[in-house]
């Protein structure tokens, strides 16, 4: 792979794939002044994060957050690596571009590229953004299938190449599944490293709480999503917390949270698309770093954050060897533990095995890239991915 770095600026790798598509590429000239040398020598040892489905719209928010220090603090250099397709090479080569010309002093490296391989070596992170989606007329069975194949490759990926302690968010819809489905492909992982976005869901219900309470959204916590990233997933008001009091004692009206709020957020991301002719962007960016910053940051005494993580142990009765979001907490060291002792009553049991149910059949649908045998398609209905076009 051709490179060229120039002194103390990002080092702009050659998009070559193991098939051979590249071009040339150029560094970016320039010194730095010498109150950033003497910065640098407190700087950590570099991080770096693969990010596909680069040249998307999730992504040109998402890259300059992680660029400018939002994730992981501003003592931490950090190196891209944008995987995209034989399509979009010119429009990597454009994302590389306005990275530079932004000028942030922690972007010590871009790599970008066509190759899973290539991109996600050595990778500390990886975000997989990139997945196809539902066009008209296309069964939602089928847009597992298609995106279901680009995720056993991308795990296959991760699993010969990628750091033995990487951690990986799935955004790609249906992420939960893509989540299973790659980390089934990487055996040599830790199978609990991977995760599947609900965080813009979690996002999503705090705020619903906060306009119902009149208060502001930091008010909220312990605020949990169960299970699927679809119409399926369930906001927990039984345990989340307002002002440090109890949901239920501050929004007495149960009908509206049992009806009005939980379809709100369930809902949320189609509503949008109808809105705005398109899936949510930046905020969906906001939320992978809110994601990342939960792990990398110790979480506040008492309070946890939603997560899609493998089911495999837990605690509270879901089906084993699936990915279902569920209040996890951290010590900041990348890691996290399920939270012990969350309350359950009949109306969130029941809607936890709804969305159990679906997964499962989710499972079924793509057994042939986890190695459970033939794919059996029997989706109980067309519950909508939020945010699916």
């Amino acid at each position: 792979m051709l490179t060229l770095q120039m002194k103390d600026a990002p080092l702009i790798r050659d998009p070559l794939s193991r098939a051979g598509c590249g071009h040339a590429s150029r560094g970016v000239s320039g010194g730095t002044p010498p109150i950033l040398d003497q910065k640098t020598n407190s700087w950590k040892k570099l991080v770096n994060v693969s990010v596909t489905g680069a040249t998307g719209m999730i992504s040109n928010h998402l890259l300059f957050k992680l660029a400018s220090g939002e994730v992981f603090g501003q003592d931490q250099p950090i190196a891209l690596k944008l995987l995209g397709s034989e399509s979009s090479v010119h429009a990597l080569e454009g994302v590389v571009m306005e990275l530079q010309d932004s000028l942030y002093p922690l972007l010590r490296e871009v790599s970008i590229g066509i190759d899973p391989y290539v991109i996600f070596e050595d990778a500390d992170w990886a975000l997989l953004i990139g997945a196809k989606p539902r066009g008209p007329g296309m069964e939602r069975a089928g847009i597992v299938d298609i995106n279901g194949q680009i995720f056993a490759e991308q795990g296959k990926a991760l699993n010969a190449v990628a750091s033995r302690n990487v951690k990986v968010i799935v955004v790609g819809n249906p992420c939960n599944t893509n989540a299973l489905i790659c980390l089934k492909n990487a055996p040599n992982l830790p199978a609990k490293n991977f995760h599947a976005l609900t965080r813009l869901d979690e996002n999503r219900a705090k705020f619903q709480l906060a306009l119902q309470a009149g208060v502001f959204y930091d008010k909220v916590s312990n605020m949990t999503i169960w299970g699927n990233h679809s119409t399926t997933q369930v906001p927990d008001f039984l345990n989340a917390k307002i002002s440090g009091r109890p949901v239920k004692e501050v929004i007495k009206d149960t009908k509206w949270l049992e009806e009005d709020f939980t379809i709100t957020v369930q809902k949320r991301g189609g509503v949008l698309i109808e809105k705005w002719g398109r899936s949510s962007a930046a905020s969906t960016a906001v939320s992978i770093v809110d994601a990342m910053r939960s792990l990398v940051t110790p979480s506040s005494e008492g309070d946890w954050f939603s997560t899609a993580v493998y089911t495999t142990g837990n605690p509270y009765g879901i089906a084993e060897d699936l990915v279902f979001s569920m209040p996890c907490r951290s010590k900041g060291d990348g890691d996290y533990e399920l939270v012990q002792h969350v309350a359950m009553d009949d109306f969130l049991w029941d809607r936890i095995k709804k969305s159990e149910a679906e997964l499962i059949a989710e499972k079924r649908c793509v057994a042939h890239l986890i190695g459970e045998g033939n794919a059996l398609s029997d989706l109980p209905g067309d519950t909508m991915l939020p945010g699916e076009m």
